[in-house]
């Protein structure tokens, strides 16, 4: 007979009922959470692994190359600013590397610029050095320069202060080593190693929007089943997705930069048209999919009518989410999204006209104007997106909404949006 190697207690739970069980249940119930928990951690790290992967193999390439020519061609005996500046440019904000380049030039400029001439004028020495930091960052200041600049200057100023006592003409190789390590840089992103931006985007894009259609999954099965618990935590889930947003920013930037920047991905230019002209309308969706779940805590709270069709309308909102992340990935005229996105509308407005009370019409509402939303960022005009919502929801051409069954609950106040 096979040995039970369960905890004590936890086996105990099973020969009777009462409280010991109930523990039991609760305590299993915990561990699964916090297994489920780590599986999703894993696999957050390994998505994070598998999208920097790229950068990381641009960087050490992008170093070892800034070394080997300082150091070989231009007999720069401690080529250390040239790989340094690389992996600076790399680790600047993606889209955001030419810039950074540039950047690196003139905070080298600014730094020897203040550095030479106070040292011509008062030498070297502890104070000397903090005169030397603090003009080259207010001089920087004083000129506009972004932070990154301020920073450059004030580090050069340090170098040129603690070292040029005993480095003959290190400005020259400073500049020399900033333009060769920016340049490498560019060189490795846009000709040597340019990444797919459409794959950098597409990775970047699937935290966020599986987040949005997870917690539109969540917030649709909370209101079938009237579980206000459930709600409130989808909301909770929803809230923390400026990283995800951000990220996905980011890798829109950085993707017109390596297309703009290298020939190879010059043919990518129209494709990446979808992608940077949805992100300001799946931020919308976002936006707007946290009012329509707090509303629907708020329905629940309130005991308010729960039309049927209801949450099948959220449900559809979050399957035309995961059909535009799928059918941008795969390259294709998002149908499918604004199909889905329509048929919530639909679902939404049989809600409506079944009856509503006053959060229910500004879930109604929400599901509305989340719809529109994924329809502009499927790539339709904001007009025509709303001409179809209210087309779908069944408006007359007054804009009025269509006969609602006389014996179902009266809503208490129109939708909008």
């Amino acid at each position: 007979m096979a040995r039970d190697r369960r905890l004590p207690f936890l086996r105990r739970g099973d020969q009777h009922d009462g409280p010991g069980d109930r523990d039991g249940q609760r305590i299993a119930s915990a561990m699964e959470e916090l297994r489920h928990r780590g599986k999703a951690t894993l696999h957050d790290r390994l998505h994070r692994v598998r999208t920097a992967f790229g950068l990381a193999v641009q960087a050490g390439l992008a170093a070892g190359l800034a070394y080997l020519i300082s150091h070989r061609l231009l007999k720069n005996p401690q080529p250390v600013f040239a790989p340094i500046s690389a992996v600076g440019t790399l680790a600047a904000s993606v889209g955001q590397r030419f810039r950074r380049t540039v950047e690196l030039i003139v905070g080298v400029a600014v730094g020897v610029l203040v550095g030479d001439a106070l040292i011509y004028f008062v030498g070297t020495g502890a104070w000397q050095l903090a005169l030397v930091v603090t003009s080259a960052i207010l001089l920087s200041i004083f000129a506009g320069a972004s932070v990154a600049i301020v920073i450059q200057a004030a580090a050069t100023a340090v170098l040129i202060v603690t070292l040029s006592p005993s480095t003959e003409n290190l400005e020259f190789p400073r500049f020399i080593d900033a333009l060769l390590g920016g340049g490498i840089a560019l060189l490795v992103t846009a000709i040597l190693l340019p990444l797919n931006p459409l794959r950098v985007i597409n990775r970047a894009a699937r935290p966020a929007l599986d987040l949005l259609a997870g917690q539109l999954d969540a917030c649709a099965d909370a209101v079938r089943s009237r579980d206000r618990d459930a709600a409130q935590q989808a909301l909770f889930r929803l809230r923390e997705n400026k990283e995800e947003l951000a990220a996905l920013s980011e890798a829109i930037e950085g993707a017109k930069e390596t297309s703009t920047l290298s020939p190879a991905r010059w043919h990518r230019r129209s494709e990446l048209t979808h992608y940077a002209e949805a992100a300001d309308p799946i931020d919308r969706a976002m936006r707007n999919t946290g009012t329509l779940i707090r509303r629907a805590v708020t329905m629940i709270e309130d005991s308010e009518p729960v039309p049927e069709p209801m949450p099948d309308a959220i449900g559809h909102l979050a399957e035309s989410v995961r059909l535009l992340r799928q059918e941008f990935a795969a390259g294709q005229e998002p149908q499918e999204a604004r199909e889905r996105s329509l048929r919530a509308v639909s679902e939404a407005g049989r809600a409506y006209a079944e009856g509503v009370g006053f959060s229910g019409s500004v879930v109604i509402a929400q599901v509305r104007t989340t719809a529109s939303d994924l329809m502009v960022a499927s790539g339709i005009e904001q007009e025509e997106a709303n001409r179809l919502v209210r087309q779908a929801f069944g408006e007359n051409r007054q804009g009025e909404p269509a006969a609602r069954n006389p014996a179902a609950h009266p809503p208490t106040a129109p939708p909008v949006g």
